[in-house]
């Protein structure tokens, strides 16, 4: 590649998330009359229904802060950004402490799950609020939350488990990714001293029970001790969240200095996209069996936004840390099938789930699964990363 071609692609990163996805979002999710943000929406805005996923006012709040520090103090973003944050903390927050997962446009709970997730993300929103805005008690709620989380996430958590444990006792891969994700967040505003010890202890199990070097895949469930379950959930892999465990560790790696983890974070790329990659139609499978056996879940050979968005953000990550002209390759072949197939060149924004062979499955933009995080967290990573490129070439 020239520095010409990086330069243009670092461009196109930025004009995509300033002038595509982030418009898309901020022209239509910001509920003026209750709070919060709305993100059902067909491909042209159309709503489809007012409830509101707790991810999302966590997550839109993160973001919106973020690229409040990073790219411009513009003050409409802190605003809405603040929009989410009193939204959670108005009408999100049940009576133990916890957070619900689903709520009415106006606030009422309808749906509260047994894992933490939208207590995650609200953490990561209050951080990034609290050191986009230097107003130091969000930061504070924040380093509360992550306080509970690792109580909740610990081996003493009173969360209910999928499972009956007493029968088939298992854990999940999920549980510690996420709280390697926050607790890097939290360090990255607070400087909370006690982040690094966390996420070492997160990496060491990760490594320890859920990556399978025979296999050449990182397992979805396992045994409390990391052993193989033969079930169908047993032999889970997910191609794409494999790949967004990798950049987090490449990316820890490279904060730290620990080539450690970015050696293992390039061997996981590395099985995903081997075991993950449709070699027929092109993109990622959703789920794949540990033995190739065929797996339970009817989505699994559909292709979704998300692993590619992780996998556009693991490529070109890859290529930064190595400088291998392979990671390169793939970091293009994954970015332009994803945009070939995503992208809606009329209304903007990505669809969210095609079918196996790149058709679309569905026009829907948002739900409460989908929203502004993925599409809009890796264009603003990526752009970020060539530009820090660019600024170390010599003139």
């Amino acid at each position: 590649m020239t520095s010409d071609e990086i330069q243009a692609v670092s461009a196109q990163f930025r004009a995509d998330l300033l002038q595509d996805t982030l418009p898309f979002w901020l022209d239509r999710s910001v509920d003026q009359e209750y709070g919060g943000y709305l993100t059902s929406f067909d491909r042209d805005g159309r709503q489809l229904q007012t409830d509101k996923s707790v991810w999302f006012q966590g997550r839109f709040a993160w973001l919106l802060s973020v690229v409040s520090e990073s790219v411009e103090p513009r003050e409409s973003w802190l605003t809405t950004a603040r929009h989410g944050i009193d939204f959670l903390q108005r009408h999100c927050i049940d009576q133990d402490g916890r957070y619900f997962f689903l709520v009415t446009r106006d606030g009422r709970p309808l749906r509260k799950r047994r894992y933490v997730f939208s207590e995650c993300f609200a953490a990561m929103a209050y951080a990034a609020y609290g050191k986009a805005a230097e107003e130091e008690r969000y930061c504070e709620l924040a380093l509360d939350l992550f306080q509970m989380l690792q109580r909740q996430m610990g081996p003493d958590s009173t969360l209910e488990p999928k499972l009956n444990s007493a029968v088939r006792p298992m854990k999940s891969l999920a549980n510690p990714m996420i709280l390697m994700g926050v607790a890097q967040e939290i360090r990255r505003t607070t400087q909370h001293p006690d982040c690094n010890d966390l996420i070492d202890q997160l990496v060491s199990e990760i490594r320890r029970d859920f990556v399978k070097p025979d296999l050449r895949c990182v397992l979805e469930n396992v045994g409390v001790n990391g052993e193989i379950v033969d079930t169908f959930d047993g032999r889970q892999v997910n191609p794409g969240h494999s790949i967004e465990l990798a950049w987090f560790l490449m990316e820890e790696g490279r904060q730290r200095d620990l080539p450690e983890y970015c050696e293992l974070g390039l061997q996981i790329l590395d099985w995903s996209l081997e075991l993950g990659w449709d070699r027929q139609y092109g993109g990622l499978y959703y789920y794949r069996d540990c033995y190739g056996l065929p797996s339970a879940e009817y989505w699994h050979d559909m292709k979704f936004w998300w692993p590619h968005a992780e996998s556009i953000i693991a490529t070109l990550l890859a290529w930064r840390l190595t400088g291998e002209e392979r990671y390169w390759k793939l970091f293009r072949q994954v970015h332009q099938w994803s945009y070939q197939h995503f992208a809606d060149p009329e209304y903007g924004e990505w669809f969210g789930y095609l079918h196996r062979d790149g058709t679309l499955s569905s026009t829907i933009k948002g739900n409460q699964w989908k929203g502004p995080y993925h599409l809009p967290r890796m264009q603003h990573y990526c752009w970020k990363l060539l530009e820090e490129v660019t600024h170390a070439q010599p003139v």
